[in-house]
């Protein structure tokens, strides 16, 4: 829920940057027009619609803009980062997109850029020739920084308002009560606009008294009890500060961590020059914040990929809607029971949701049962007897998977992403597979790279983990494209597939 709060932010902040930079668009043509061609073109005409469009140039500048604000971090999580910092990186990005923008206008040419023709070479207000299309990317040059700065440190102001007084407020775990954890409580504390709460502290001992507190908020446990702690309070993110003399269970207490769809941070207590350059590294009033674990479909990636769901769900749907009807036809009509089948399943997070299928087995209360049978909680094997004629078809060709489509459509799954396992299954895997919890950091998907590479069903569970992370460690909108298309041809008829 915490991942989906913070897409509606992105989308709205996205939105807010698009309205402003079409208003400096604008502007600068506006300005333009008023010392050139002095009255408005006609909009009741078609040409005088494409001119209030292509003159501006918004179908350049927009897509350069929002790429430049995207490539530079500006729609990623950080709710530590410091005001004067993301001005600096907006400004930059507003700079990077001008420069992108004459480049791409000088490699086009007029012939391909007829927008910037100038009506004249000299300004009749003044005493000097201007040429017009140079004063229309100077002045923009100026409005685009200027007017971007100024909104996102607005919608900063807006924020830190809000968070002050208790909303959107990110509930967090320290781990370490020594000197470190207090610094780091107390830095949060001063700086309220992040919208993180310290809801309490774990001891880097193996043990606590039960009243125990500290800076007045509850030591919830020790080391020992880290796992009953992170189930019973669900924070949405741990800091790790531990003293110097407990550095040894680092390793060991990350470990721990894996087995928990949550972020964590690291509070080292030396310089950050010190800290390995592959890990995102950050500060707040010089505390060095390492974040050693983070979803990668945070900020504008994960609007861009919910985007995507959606409109490629609704397309499916509609695409493959009259086919469903036959399979669902065909099941009911071939063997007893209801045409979808519903199981638990797990997605982004953590969080459980009912996944739909259509029924491929004789009913029983669950797949994991065959007719009347109570089973295990297995995958179905090669010539399993539980399978339906009809139902053997499905699998072999993937038609039964059709019905994900809506929990994509819902927000449940996504297109492309990790298979779900249920709950029951991940209880079991996160403890004897390292890593294994890092697959909960994306949602669950209906086709993935494990997938298109043949491991599926009753295949190597190594194997498939190691496909998994590395989708989730590079993945792209391009990544899932690619996906998509080898589905086509490996993903839907596999000899795995049964």
């Amino acid at each position: 829920m915490l991942k989906q709060r913070h897409q509606i932010f992105v989308a709205l902040l996205s939105l807010m940057d698009v309205a402003v930079a079409s208003g400096a668009c604008g502007a600068a043509w506006l300005m333009r027009r008023a010392m050139f061609e002095g009255a408005l073109p006609d909009a009741s005409t078609r040409a005088g619609v494409l001119t209030f469009i292509r003159q501006p140039l918004l179908p350049l500048a927009l897509p350069i803009a929002m790429l430049c604000l995207w490539g530079f971090g500006l729609y990623r999580p950080r709710r530590d980062r410091a005001m004067l910092a993301e001005s600096i990186q907006v400004l930059k990005a507003a700079l990077a997109s001008i420069g992108v923008l004459i480049v791409l206008i000088w490699a086009m040419g007029p012939a391909l850029a007829p927008s910037l023709a100038a009506a004249g070479t000299r300004a009749p207000v003044t005493p000097v020739a201007i040429d017009a299309p140079r004063l229309q990317l100077g002045i923009l040059s100026i409005l685009l920084p200027a007017l971007l700065v100024i909104h996102r440190a607005t919608f900063r102001v807006v924020l830190r308002a809000i968070r002050s007084h208790g909303w959107n407020l990110r509930h967090v775990l320290v781990i370490g009560t020594g000197r470190l954890g207090r610094i780091a409580c107390r830095t949060l504390d001063r700086n309220s606009w992040t919208g993180i709460h310290v809801a309490g502290f774990v001891h880097h001992g193996e043990h606590v008294a039960a009243d125990a507190k500290c800076l007045d908020r509850p030591v919830v446990g020790g080391l020992a009890d880290l796992d009953s702690v992170m189930e019973q309070h669900r924070p949405d993110a741990v800091y790790l500060a531990l003293p110097a003399s407990r550095s040894t269970v680092m390793p060991d207490l990350l470990r721990r961590l894996e087995r928990f769809a949550v972020d964590v941070r690291i509070i080292p207590d030396v310089h950050p020059r010190y800290m390995p350059q592959s890990m995102a590294v950050s500060e707040l009033e010089g505390m060095p914040v390492l974040s050693v674990r983070e979803s990668p479909l945070t900020g504008l990636a994960g609007v861009l990929k919910r985007a995507f769901d959606v409109i490629g769900s609704a397309a499916a749907i509609a695409t493959f809607g009259p086919l469903m009807l036959v399979i669902a036809a065909l099941v009911k009509y071939t063997s007893e029971g209801p045409a979808i089948f519903k199981q638990r399943r797990v997605s982004l997070g953590g969080e459980v949701f009912m996944i739909y299928k259509f029924r491929t087995m004789y009913h029983a209360d669950d797949e994991r049962g065959q007719r009347g049978g109570t089973g295990e909680s297995e995958w179905t094997k090669r010539n399993d007897p539980r399978i339906t004629r009809v139902g053997r078809i499905l699998r072999r060709t993937s038609l039964d998977e059709l019905p994900q489509l809506f929990n994509v459509l819902l927000g449940d799954m996504s297109l492309v992403g990790p298979r779900p396992e249920r709950p029951e299954l991940i209880e079991r895997f996160r403890d004897d597979w390292r890593g294994y919890m890092l697959r909960q950091h994306v949602k669950a998907g209906i086709t993935g790279w494990a997938q298109v590479n043949g491991l599926r069903g009753d295949t190597s569970l190594r194997k498939r983990l190691q496909l998994d992370l590395f989708y989730i460690r590079h993945w792209s909108l391009g990544f899932d494209l690619k996906i998509l298309f080898l589905t086509v041809f490996r993903g839907f008829v596999h000899r795995n597939a049964h």
